[in-house]
């Protein structure tokens, strides 16, 4: 279906609307990717973790990409955080998802025509690129610095997500704000740019359109939603009840991690500053803590900036349609139709 807001990224992808769910690991987010993509934009499927007993997380991945194929027809992503080795290359960790995102295709050839994106970040993909072509998928990376995204793209990406500082969860060290950073990376590269980090409505996914992006991507106006069962009620309620100045950047797994303000945040940043860093197993139980438990102040809580202007659950399948429709009216276009 050619909409108003047809861009070079849904015409990629073969989605409706320039709106992306992004990676939200280590959280199981197979619902809600399936209920966005079935809205008519990308879903995405996020990795359990990157520490701890890994054959069994790569079964809950392969559990949850099944569960996503199962509850709609359409085209979505599974996001894989890819580190790196001590040689530099492809973490280990990375490769055990990979291969097990790939069996699944192969496995299944339905499947196969859905998970049609492999997204990575907090890294380099290094071959990545190439592996998700010779196995017919799509390859998009995420990057904090235009050195970083126009190295991608010579090692093949098809699609940049440009994220923000203001982003929850792992945030760039390059500390690059999106209204500065994507202007930069569209004028760089000539693949479609997704900006990430500070929207949730359809002001933002006209200001990104604007700014030389091809599409958005949301993370925390996802999250606060009635699509989401799999996070426990807390969570969405600390997400919005935060305001401005609720959340703060510490020391992540893979660099800095924008969280709310609470008492585990508070732990980990003075372990740090004492020199007896938190762990990243420690990091990601304190993460799964509080969004499988419910302990929004025992454990760690993600969220973006765009936390301080939510106040509502949306329900996906209502809100990407409107969502395009406002920013259409916005940039002088016919209107959109779900």
């Amino acid at each position: 279906m050619n909409h108003p807001l047809s861009t070079a990224y849904t015409r990629l992808l073969g989605i409706d609307y320039p709106i992306v769910q992004e990676g939200m690991g280590p959280f199981s987010t197979a619902r809600l990717a399936a209920a966005v993509s079935q809205a008519g934009g990308l879903g995405t499927v996020s990795v359990p973790g990157t520490t701890g007993d890994l054959a069994a997380a790569a079964r809950e991945l392969r559990g949850d990409i099944e569960r996503c194929a199962e509850l709609t027809d359409r085209p979505f992503a599974v996001n894989i955080p890819v580190g790196h080795s001590s040689s530099g290359g492809v973490a280990a960790f990375a490769k055990v998802y990979i291969d097990e995102v790939l069996d699944a295709r192969r496995g299944d050839a339905a499947l196969a025509r859905q998970l049609r994106v492999l997204t990575t970040s907090a890294g380099f993909p290094d071959g990545i690129s190439a592996l998700a072509h010779d196995e017919g998928m799509l390859h998009q990376h995420k990057v904090g610095a235009t050195r970083h995204a126009l190295k991608a793209v010579r090692a093949g990406a098809d699609a940049i997500i440009a994220s923000g500082l203001e982003m929850g969860g792992h945030a760039p060290a390059s500390g690059m704000h999106t209204f500065v950073l994507v202007p930069n990376v569209a004028d760089a590269i000539s693949v479609p740019v997704v900006l990430s980090g500070g929207v949730r409505d359809g002001r933002g996914l006209a200001a990104a359109l604007c700014l030389g992006a091809d599409a958005v991507a949301l993370g925390t106006r996802f999250a606060a939603s009635t699509d989401n069962p799999d996070w426990h009620p807390n969570y969405c309620k600390a997400i919005l009840g935060a305001g401005e100045g609720d959340d703060g950047l510490l020391d992540g797994v893979f660099g800095p991690c924008r969280v709310l303000r609470n008492d585990a945040a508070a732990a980990v940043t003075t372990a740090t500053s004492r020199g007896s860093a938190t762990s990243s197993h420690e990091k990601i139980t304190l993460m799964r803590k509080a969004q499988i438990d419910g302990d929004v102040d025992g454990g760690l809580v993600l969220l973006g900036q765009v936390a301080s202007g939510i106040s509502d659950l949306i329900s996906v399948g209502e809100f990407i349609p409107a969502m395009a429709r406002e920013a259409a009216r916005l940039l002088g276009r016919a209107g959109v139709t779900s």
